[in-house]
C-alpha cells in the first residue's frame, strides 16, 4: 500500500519561503519519479516540478523555475519543494504524486497525497 503525505504548507508572506515536504508511508516506490501539482479553487491543476528516480534530472513549470526546488531523499522515502520569493499567485494546494515515468503534466500519475494549502499574503 502506498500513502504519500504532504506537510509545510502555511501561510507566508510575498517574498517569503516554504518548503513542503511529501512522505510514503507505504512501501517504497522504487524506480518512480515524484512530481509536485498544485491547484486553486476554480482553476485547472497546475503541474509545478518532478524529479526522476535517481535526482539526474527535474522539470519545472515556466512560472516557478528559479524558485522552486525540487529534490527527495529515497531512503526516507520523502521527496522535497523548497518554494522561494513566493508569490500571492502561488497559493494552491499543492499536492505530490508519484509515477513510475517522470511526468510534466497533470495527469497519468499514479499515486496522489491528499495535498497541502500554501497561501502566500501580498
Amino acid at each position: 500500500q502506498v500513502r504519500l503525505v504532504e506537510s509545510g504548507g502555511g501561510l507566508v508572506q510575498a517574498g517569503g519561503s516554504l518548503r513542503l515536504s511529501c512522505a510514503n508511508s507505504g512501501r517504497t516506490l522504487i524506480g518512480y519519479a515524484m512530481g509536485w501539482i498544485r491547484q486553486t479553487p476554480g482553476k485547472d491543476r497546475e503541474f509545478v516540478a518532478a524529479i526522476t528516480w535517481s535526482s539526474d534530472t527535474s522539470y519545472y513549470a515556466d512560472s516557478v523555475k528559479g524558485r522552486f526546488t525540487i529534490s527527495r531523499d529515497n531512503a526516507k522515502n520523502t521527496v522535497y519543494l523548497q518554494m522561494n520569493s513566493l508569490k500571492p499567485e502561488d497559493t494552491a494546494v499543492y499536492s505530490c504524486a508519484a509515477s513510475i515515468g517522470v511526468r510534466t503534466v497533470t495527469t497519468g500519475w499514479t499515486y496522489w497525497g491528499q495535498g497541502t494549502q500554501v497561501t502566500v499574503s501580498s
